[in-house]
């Protein structure tokens, strides 16, 4: 096991502690060795431990040797019989589903890659039935689920007309519970939709700009703690179609190995080098920082126009934060730019609830771009940017998604609006710092009781994305269908969206959830964990309670 720990006043205790067991040969504790090591890593390399105010624990066990073989072995399997079905394709023994090309057009240039949609047809069919189930409901802490039958191995879906109700949400990304059809947040939109109307039919720098946009932009620099912000319709193109407007040819891009695909697509649309660093490691970010620097451009060794850092607050597969002290100070030494998005950070961390700037006591000032979507702990849709005025005013006529892009409904904006007035306080209520403290009790609650299980769990021991380690592909669909069964609604996760042998389920902790909501869930996770035999750990517990000791 990995467990990353920043406390300069815990430290040396934990240190001399490991390094007695590894000298002594303890076997017991695997998590010594792999600390001790950490620790070695952490004082000798920059990792800036004087900068954490509080402690920072991040855990991220290895995966146990037979486990890794036995799921080499299950996706050969897999493998194999997927080319024996396709060998029975193509002799027309067995129906084929999937596109393909004529018979006459055969010497064209293909449109179908076969060997592409391989694990497509072959695997992922399998357990098709496990995503994109249909809802009709709020997607609250509970949610209603759509019924649905495949007579075909998931290649087709019939719906009987019958709703599978209450089932515990575990998956929505409504991290502090707006996303709600009563309350303050939907009355007020009602109300904007009666006045405004829901589409716009224009873009903002034409018909489209309402006293609702500019109120809400104003109230997210507040938020914020920044000069300007700027909102976008769509936290995807947030990303994409902004990064080109920042780097161009003759600038660098440096970004994280585990970065969402909206920040990978927007470097690679803005022409830039890019050079990606380990997951979260300083001493992969800064020698790539210092190379830079020294080498400069390839052949002609000029200096880069730009360095442009790409980091995410809370990594969505992963449950890490990202070390935004170190990177900060990393920044600052070699006069980089930070690009910081804040997808799943925003509202979900930090004692104010304004993300990892917040949750690490530091400025807003020292990040570049502050970048962050409303989807998740707003209940609402679209996205952000935030920093000084003048890198707003220059996005406003270069930014493609600003230029191009019809204007964010006026009930999605009231939403958003509506809900960071309730998490600042200006609703007149604590509703929303009640709300906060609550998603923080919930997380730490949920991750101690999976971790005291025998789970092996992923991330920051603060982080509301909780990953669950599943590895074996036959595992996948069967915890998604098992959990389901018992009326637990959860997301599973595989290849490619994860390494092949780091297959898991990704729970999602909110503040609409009750203690009941989740002791219930634990309980059938727990069932559903012996059934399949996915308590992997090797320990029954990490050294939370130690450290906290």
């Amino acid at each position: 096991m990995s467990i990353i720990i920043s406390s300069c006043s815990r430290l040396p205790v934990l240190h001399i502690i490991c390094e007695l067991l590894v000298r002594a040969h303890v076997p017991s504790p695997e998590w010594a060795h792999s600390l001790y090591a950490v620790q070695h890593t952490a004082c000798n390399g920059s990792s800036g431990l004087g900068l954490y105010s509080r402690p920072f624990i991040e855990s991220f066990e290895e995966t146990p040797m037979l486990v890794a073989v036995l799921t080499y072995m299950g996706y050969g399997i897999l493998t194999i019989f997927g080319y024996l079905r396709d060998f029975l394709r193509d002799w027309k023994i067995e129906r084929c589903h999937v596109a393909r090309e004529r018979e006459e057009q055969r010497d064209f240039v293909p449109l179908y890659q076969d060997f592409e949609n391989f694990y497509t047809r072959n695997l992922y069919m399998r357990i098709r039935d496990s995503w994109n189930r249909p809802i009709c409901s709020v997607p609250g802490a509970k949610v209603d689920l759509v019924e649905r039958v495949s007579p075909d191995y998931n290649w087709t879906f019939d719906y009987t007309g019958k709703v599978v109700e209450g089932v515990i949400n575990m998956g929505s990304y409504n991290y502090l519970g707006f996303a709600e059809n009563t309350g303050y947040c939907a009355d007020a939109s009602a109300e904007v939709t009666m006045k405004y109307g829901v589409g716009v039919a224009s873009t903002r720098q034409e018909m489209g700009n309402l006293d609702r946009h500019e109120e809400m932009e104003e109230l997210v620099a507040k938020f914020l703690g920044v000069e300007s912000a700027m909102a976008f319709g769509m936290g995807f193109a947030t990303n994409s179609m902004n990064i080109p407007a920042l780097t161009g040819k003759g600038c660098l891009i440096l970004s994280d190995e585990l970065n969402h695909a909206s920040l990978v697509l927007g470097a690679r649309l803005s022409g830039s080098t890019i050079r990606v660093f380990k997951h979260n490691n300083m001493q992969s970010l800064e020698k790539m920082l210092r190379d830079a620097i020294v080498h400069g451009q390839p052949r002609t060794h000029r200096p880069w126009k730009k360095i442009l850092i790409l980091v995410e607050g809370i990594y969505s597969m992963e449950g890490s934060i990202v070390r935004l002290p170190e990177v900060i100070a990393l920044k600052k030494r070699y006069r980089a730019y930070l690009y910081l998005d804040e997808a799943h950070s925003i509202g979900a961390l930090g004692p104010g609830g304004r993300g990892v700037v917040d949750y690490f006591g530091l400025d807003p000032r020292d990040v570049d771009v502050m970048m962050g979507t409303f989807t998740k702990s707003f209940g609402a849709a679209g996205g952000y940017i935030g920093g000084r005025k003048e890198l707003l005013e220059y996005l406003r006529s270069h930014s493609h998604s600003a230029v191009y892009a019809a204007s964010m409904s006026p009930p999605v904006v009231e939403q958003i609006i509506a809900s960071m007035k309730c998490i600042m306080g200006e609703d007149g209520t604590t509703l929303g710092r009640d709300r906060v403290q609550q998603l923080a009790e919930n997380t730490l609650y949920f991750r101690r009781r999976l971790t005291e299980m025998g789970f092996i769990i992923y991330g920051n021991s603060d982080s509301p994305v909780v990953p669950m380690m599943l590895y074996m592909p036959a595992k996948i669909g069967a915890f998604g269908r098992e959990m389901l069964k018992r009326n637990i609604g959860v997301v599973v996760v595989g290849f490619p969206a994860t390494p092949i042998i780091e297959s898991r389920a990704r729970f999602c902790i909110s503040a609409a959830h009750t203690k009941d909501m989740l002791d219930t869930a634990l309980s059938v996770i727990s069932e559903v964990g012996d059934l399949l035999q996915v308590k992997y750990s090797r320990h029954e517990r990490l050294i939370y309670d130690q450290i906290q000791d």
